[in-house]
């Protein structure tokens, strides 16, 4: 049993390697069912003109799936960034930016939406807390911050759990945590809680915080 473990904690360190790849990483987000169009229907709804803040936004995916905003993605690897700037050229501003250190500068309180897809459950509560602080004095009065992550709900099934289990994000929390988090930042907090958004058993959790 030890040695069947070491195997499987070995190949999914090799996964997470391989997926640092922008290619990979793609090519794993549409095996697993990751449909952006849908999720911007869904839930962001942006508005043409809209301005999006995209934290931790990889290589550049959710910018196909939004139309007519002005739009800055910020993620902490370069390989990344650069993937997103050479296929979306000036249709996007792309930034490497470790969350934790990150700033809006002179756009402070200018935006109409924050996104974080993905990227909560990858982060420590104190890392996870500056996100939150850099989406507050990103928005705009009456904006919104739309975080979506993996998370352990009562009513979900074993094996989703154990995918959850499985995931890079070593930082995976219940629903109650993750609210806990958004709610020193934010007065509002909706959320929603989902298990048929991939191909694989796995359930998110989607939070609207506004301000």
């Amino acid at each position: 049993m030890t040695g069947n473990r070491s195997l499987a904690q070995s190949a999914l360190a090799g996964a997470s390697a391989v997926l640092r790849l922008p290619i990979a990483y793609r090519l794993f987000r549409r095996l697993v069912g990751g449909d952006l169009d849908r999720y911007v229907s869904e839930f962001v709804k942006p508005r043409p003109g809209d301005k999006v803040l995209d934290i931790g936004c990889g290589p550049g995916d959710m910018l196909g799936a939004l139309h007519g905003v002005d739009y800055l993605g910020l993620d902490i690897s370069p390989e990344y960034i650069e993937a997103a700037q050479r296929r979306f050229g000036a249709a996007g501003r792309f930034l490497v930016a470790d969350v934790g250190a990150a700033t809006v500068g002179e756009e402070r309180g200018q935006f109409d939406i924050v996104l974080a897809t993905g990227v909560l459950h990858h982060l420590d509560d104190e890392r996870a807390a500056r996100l939150f602080e850099l989406a507050r004095l990103a928005l705009k009065p009456g904006g919104r911050l739309i975080t979506y992550d993996g998370c352990y709900v009562p009513e979900q099934s074993r094996m989703a759990r154990w995918v959850l289990s499985q995931d890079r994000g070593k930082f995976v929390r219940n629903r109650d945590e993750y609210v806990r988090l958004a709610s020193a930042y934010f007065p509002t907090i909706r959320h929603h809680v989902r298990h048929d958004l991939l191909h694989i058993p796995y359930t998110h959790l989607i939070m609207y915080c506004e301000n």
